[in-house]
C-alpha cells in the first residue's frame, strides 16, 4: 500500500458517519449476532478511543467512554479524536500496539481496516450492505493484516488452534500479486477470489462454496 493511511481512516470513518445517519439504534446487525446498531456504535467509536489511548499513553489501559445520546454526534466526536491524534503525530513514532510493529501507522492501518469492515456491518443493518465497496489493493492489504497480525495472535493467545491445513489465497482480480498462506499444515487448499471476497471469507462475512475452503476458513482465523 502505498495511499496516505490518515486519508483512508478519514475517508473511512467519515463513510461510517454517513451510514449511521438515519439508521434506526436498536436495528439488528446480522453480521454480529447478537448486536444492534447502537452495540456496533459502541464497539467502533470504543476502539478508537481505546487506539487513541494506545499512542498517547503507550499502554493498552485505556476505558473508552460508553455511547450515550446522540449516536452519531458521539461517533463523530470520538472518530474526529483519533484522526487528530494520529495526523498530529509521526506515523514512525513508537506507540504500543498488539501487533508485529510498535508504531503508530500501525494503528492507521488498523483503525482504517476495523472501520471499513463494520461499515459493512453497519449497511447490512440498515439494507444497504450492496452500497459497500472496498479498492481491490486495500482488501488486499487487509487480507495480508489477517495472515501476519491476527491469525498468529489468535493462535499465540490460545484463541484458537492452528490450522489443520494451509490457505492459499489468491486475489483474481490483481495480476502479479502475492500469493497469501495462512498456517503450514497439509493439505494445501486453495483460494482464488476477488480480494474483497477473501477477506469477507476471512472475516466471517461470507462463506466460500468449496467445502474444504469453507471447513478451514470457518475456523477463527481472526477475532
Amino acid at each position: 500500500m502505498t495511499d496516505d493511511w490518515s486519508d483512508l481512516l478519514a475517508a473511512a470513518t467519515t463513510g461510517f458517519a454517513d451510514a449511521l445517519s438515519g439508521a434506526d439504534p436498536s436495528a439488528t446487525v446480522p453480521s454480529c449476532p447478537g448486536w444492534t446498531v447502537a452495540d456496533l456504535v459502541d464497539h467502533l467509536g470504543g476502539v478508537h478511543q481505546w487506539s487513541r489511548h494506545a499512542v498517547l499513553a503507550g499502554n493498552p489501559d485505556g476505558r473508552p467512554e460508553a455511547a450515550t445520546g446522540d449516536l452519531l454526534a458521539w461517533y463523530r466526536r470520538h472518530a474526529d479524536d483519533l484522526l487528530a491524534t494520529l495526523r498530529t503525530t509521526d506515523p514512525g513514532a513508537p506507540a504500543w500496539t498488539f501487533g508485529t510493529e510498535q508504531s503508530v501507522g500501525w494503528w492507521l492501518r488498523r483503525q482504517t481496516h476495523e472501520t471499513l469492515m463494520h461499515t459493512r456491518d453497519l449497511l447490512g443493518a440498515t439494507g444497504r450492505v450492496e452500497h459497500w465497496t472496498v479498492e481491490p489493493t486495500l482488501a488486499w492489504d487487509g487480507v495480508r493484516e489477517v495472515a501476519t497480525e491476527f491469525y498468529p495472535r489468535q493462535v499465540r493467545l490460545g484463541r484458537a488452534a492452528p490450522l489443520p491445513g494451509t490457505l492459499r489465497l489468491l486475489a483474481t482480480d490483481l495480476p502479479g500479486a502475492e500469493v497469501v498462506l495462512i498456517g503450514d499444515a497439509e493439505p494445501v487448499v486453495e483460494v482464488r477470489a476477488q480480494a474483497v471476497d477473501l477477506l469477507l471469507m476471512l472475516w466471517h462475512r461470507t462463506e466460500s462454496s468449496d467445502p474444504a475452503a469453507a471447513a478451514l476458513l470457518g475456523l477463527p482465523i481472526a477475532p
